[in-house]
């Protein structure tokens, strides 16, 4: 009987000797000399962990780590995914990396105002991701942001996610959107707000031009926004590589909004939740025309009068740039003149039938050209064949202001500009055609 006590006690103490031992061996240093990813393969059992990470340094004892794992009864939870494990890292802090640890994230960013054949491109060359996308997303169904995901997630998750996204931020707005709008569906909220998110990059903007977009909508007004003739063109593309030419502007396409009355049929990108939230809650203005103003930004109008003022302010502008010495930095831009002395008429459209490049950042300090100029990507998705179906491609009639006798010159005054313009070979470089 003192026999068996004798070994059972000898056995408990080799036990509890060897539970040290183990526990010693688990917790110190290990032999890793730097911080090191680790990429573990799905399916990957115990074995092949522990001789993954014995390849990697990780480790320097892989039965050890096989044994501590059965008895810790870990088997079954050391988790796949791009682990980090820290210089000197034990093996038990190893294992706790496995079980409990998060696995590296990494991150791809959508830029606002991208297309969606060119957010695809950028899928496609991102080597994280896995799998290919056998179709091109709807135009404007994707949110700009910057999602995170794990090495090894496919592609199409990825597209998953920004739909979902889209859908959840799109409703949002939707919901707390201004009671007047002229916009009556979220699809058109969409259209519109891409339109806002081509024609400025900056963001206490935004909602301005919204407004202007909208004031025009409300008056049944052409919009005659540039990028929407770049789409009309070249579709996911997102650009046309040089300026817009003068045949460009009245050609009949359907996104071209200085041919089609209203919005285009669809998106001509993925707006941002910013531009989306200024079509659903704009400013409050009767704007209906705006220019370049020399700082990045816009002189905004109400009338075609005052928008002409500050066209020919900035004239002024790109005249003195032209002038200047290079590398002379411009020292004031003449101040806008935001004056509504008078109703606003109807613009004259300068007959051209040339085809010389017509630049347009008179109009915008963001245009779909130069934005877009780093993603010069292969138009591979729109049938830009399908006719619109309210266009009418006939010229406009020229509406008469209402007749103020304090002005009676104002006409005569009216067919000397037109005559002026009709002399001219071309608009001078800087200034687009003003909108209608």
């Amino acid at each position: 009987m003192s026999g068996l006590l004798t070994a059972a006690v000898v056995v408990a103490g080799v036990v509890v000797f060897g539970l040290i031992s183990v526990s010693h061996e688990v917790g110190k240093p290990g032999p890793l000399d730097a911080d090191k990813v680790v990429l573990i393969p799905r399916n990957t059992g115990t074995s092949e962990i522990s001789a993954l990470l014995t390849k990697e340094g990780v480790i320097d004892n892989p039965v050890l780590f096989e044994l501590y794992s059965y008895a810790n009864r870990t088997k079954g939870q050391l988790k796949a995914g791009e682990f980090l494990f820290k210089a000197k890292v034990s093996m038990a802090q190893a294992i706790d990396t496995l079980i409990g640890g998060k696995a590296i994230l990494h991150s791809f960013t959508v830029p606002e105002g991208l297309t969606s054949e060119q957010v695809v491109t950028r899928l496609r060359e991102n080597e994280i991701l896995t799998g290919d996308l056998n179709a091109i997303p709807p135009e404007g169904s994707l949110l700009p942001d910057t999602y995170r995901f794990e090495r090894g997630m496919t592609r199409q998750q990825v597209v998953n996610e920004m739909q979902r996204a889209s859908r959840r931020a799109l409703q949002h707005v939707w919901e707390r959107r201004s009671p007047d709008l002229p916009i009556k569906t979220q699809q058109e909220l969409v259209i519109l707000a891409s339109i806002v998110e081509k024609e400025t990059g900056r963001g206490d903007e935004r909602a301005r031009v919204a407004s202007v977009f909208l004031n025009r909508l409300q008056r049944r007004m052409k919009l005659q926004s540039d990028p929407t003739i770049v789409y009309g063109i070249v579709g996911g593309k997102g650009t046309l590589g040089r300026g817009i030419l003068r045949s460009e502007i009245d050609r009949a396409t359907p996104y071209n909004t200085y041919v089609i009355e209203g919005l285009p049929p669809g998106p001509i990108a993925n707006p941002g939740r910013a531009a989306l939230e200024a079509v659903a809650n704009p400013l409050k203005t009767k704007d209906l025309f705006f220019v370049a103003d020399g700082t990045g930004g816009h002189a905004f109008a109400e009338t075609y009068d005052q928008h002409q003022r500050n066209v020919a302010r900035w004239r002024q502008i790109e005249r003195a740039r032209e002038a200047a010495p290079a590398g002379e930095v411009d020292r004031a831009a003449p101040a806008p003149d935001n004056r509504t002395d008078y109703e606003a008429a109807s613009p004259i459209r300068t007959a051209s039938t040339g085809d010389e490049p017509l630049s347009i950042s008179a109009g915008r300090a963001f245009d779909a050209v130069e934005g877009t100029s780093l993603d010069p990507l292969a138009n591979k998705t729109w049938d830009l064949t399908t006719p619109k179906t309210v266009p009418s491609f006939g010229p406009e009639p020229v509406a008469q202001p209402a007749p103020r006798p304090a002005r009676a010159s104002r006409t005569s005054r009216r067919r000397e500009q037109e005559q002026s313009r009709a002399a001219e070979p071309g608009l001078p470089p800087g200034v687009r055609m003003p909108p209608r």
